[in-house]
C-alpha cells in the first residue's frame, strides 16, 4: 500500500501513530513555541510603550520651545534620546533571540536519542549565538561613540 516516498512515509507514520495521539502531549509540545511567542509579544509591548513615551516627551519639550534655538536643542537631545533607546531595544531583541535559540539548541539535546553525537554541532551553534549577540553589542558601541565625536560645525 505504501510506497517509499516522503509524504506517504509521513502518512504512514501519522496512520500508524493516530491512537497514541494525546492532546495533553499535544499542549506540552507546543508550549515552548507559544512561551517563545509570549517573550516577543510582551518585549514588543514594551518597547512600544518606551517609544510612545519617548515620542511625546520629545513632543512635549518642542511644543514648550520659546525661540528656534530652543527648539533645535530639544529636537537635538530627542534624537540623542531616540538613538539610545533604539540601541536598548535591539540589544533586547538579540538578547531574547539569542537566549530562545539556545533553549531550542539545549532541548534538541535533551531530546535527542544520542546527544553525544550532536555535542560538537550544537556547542558551535550556542558559540555563534553567542558571538553574533557581542558583535551586535560591539557595532552599537561602536555605532553611539561615532554618533557621540561627531561635533558641531561652526
Amino acid at each position: 500500500m505504501f510506497k517509499n516516498t516522503p509524504f506517504e512515509a509521513a502518512a504512514k507514520t501519522l496512520q500508524e501513530n493516530a491512537a497514541k495521539f494525546n492532546p495533553a502531549a499535544a499542549q506540552e509540545a507546543v508550549k515552548p513555541m507559544l512561551d517563545n511567542l509570549k517573550a516577543w509579544g510582551e518585549l514588543a509591548q514594551n518597547q512600544a510603550k518606551a517609544a510612545q513615551a519617548a515620542v511625546t516627551e520629545s513632543m512635549e519639550s518642542l511644543k514648550n520651545s520659546k525661540a528656534p534655538q530652543e527648539a533645535f536643542e530639544h529636537i537635538k537631545s530627542s534624537a540623542e534620546s531616540n538613538m539610545t533607546l533604539a540601541a536598548k531595544h535591539l540589544k533586547e531583541a538579540t538578547a531574547l533571540g539569542v537566549a530562545q535559540f539556545q533553549a531550542s539548541i539545549e532541548a534538541l539535546e535533551k531530546s535527542h536519542p544520542a546527544p553525544e553525537t550532536l555535542a560538537s554541532v550544537t556547542k558551535t551553534l550556542k558559540a555563534a549565538a553567542a558571538t553574533m549577540e557581542t558583535a551586535v553589542d560591539t557595532a552599537l558601541k561602536n555605532g553611539a561613540a561615532a554618533v557621540a565625536s561627531i561635533k558641531k560645525p561652526r
